[in-house]
């Protein structure tokens, strides 16, 4: 693990029992066709000031950011275990992060979302760190919308939403979501997500909507989020929260599960057409052009252990 790893090929017993699902692998792809995507890298549920294999996995995914041509890193929540930060001071920030993502293919933009573990912290102090410490961390709000353009000037748009506050069982507890209205997020998406003119509508969560095992699918969201999700064709959600690599398509919609940048929890097997992944740390990668969203789990090793490409809708 310490010497940079180039080639990626399927290397676990889950990635070949899912082969059918996954294509050729790609790694690395020529200078030339990485030209041609816009590139860049997801991670959840990561910030446990190095343990849980944190540290290895962000040099891991900082080699691979680097080879890859990443443009930004996308973190999908819980950014600070267990309790959040306290200020933009908290030592935290540079235990879970600064010293952790050094390499200069994640000194590129961060991409943030809230977790329910930050909502057990400062909250504020997230939205503010960009502003006062560190430019790359871009959390402008809790939930926000972001224009990328494609190698081709095509538009892609991202839908950063903030799924902690709809989650009925966290009422009362620390996790401190009182007084976040989630009829207006709701509003605000469906509006957002009919006046988006992109030829990739792609909306990024901290929590799932449905699993590939399916033990973890969450109610509040599927009877508050999903609808919206359908009524404007959006078929790529991201998530983290469940520590581990899962994939399924459900009526349409890739939903990828990616919480596994530090503790990894037992993962049970997929559901018919899905893909779980035992016992691996890891990160994705994510290749988007005009007509296709490539993604890849890469595990602690630099190994890719499965991929999907997902073809645009007409």
């Amino acid at each position: 693990m310490d010497h940079p790893t180039r080639r990626f090929l399927l290397g676990s017993a889950a990635a070949l029992s899912a082969s059918a699902l996954c294509p050729p692998a790609f790694w690395p792809r020529p200078a030339a066709a990485r030209a041609l995507t816009h590139n860049f890298v997801v991670i959840g549920d990561w910030g446990r000031q190095g343990h849980y294999q944190q540290r290895a996995l962000g040099a891991r995914m900082g080699q691979v950011a680097a080879d890859f041509g990443s443009l930004y890193t996308v973190s999908l929540g819980d950014n600070f275990y267990d309790d959040g930060v306290t200020s933009v001071d908290d030592p935290n920030w540079d235990l879970s992060f600064e010293s952790i993502y050094r390499a200069p293919s994640l000194r590129t933009p961060w991409r943030v979302i809230l977790g329910n573990h930050d909502y057990r912290g400062n909250v504020a102090a997230q939205l503010e760190y960009g502003r006062a410490r560190d430019s790359r961390w871009s959390l402008p709000a809790r939930y926000y919308t972001r224009i990328e353009h494609l190698p081709d000037g095509s538009p892609a748009e991202f839908f950063f939403i903030d799924t902690s506050p709809f989650i009925s069982t966290y009422r009362g507890t620390k996790v401190d979501i009182a007084g976040q209205d989630t009829a207006r997020q709701v509003a605000w998406l469906d509006r957002e997500l009919g006046r988006s003119r992109a030829v990739w509508k792609i909306v990024i969560g901290h929590h799932p909507i449905h699993t590939a095992e399916g033990r973890f699918d969450e109610p509040d969201l599927i009877a508050a989020i999903l609808p919206v999700l359908k009524r404007h064709g959006v078929t790529i959600y991201v998530n983290g929260h469940i520590h581990n690599l899962q994939y399924i398509e459900r009526d349409g919609i890739h939903f990828i599960n990616n919480g596994a940048g530090s503790r990894v929890d037992p993962v049970g097997a997929p559901q018919p057409g899905g893909f779980t992944a035992p016992d691996q740390h890891g990160f994705m990668t994510v290749s988007l052009d005009r007509d296709r969203f490539d993604f890849s789990f890469i595990n602690l090793d630099g190994r890719r252990i499965f991929g999907r490409t997902v073809p645009r809708l007409a």
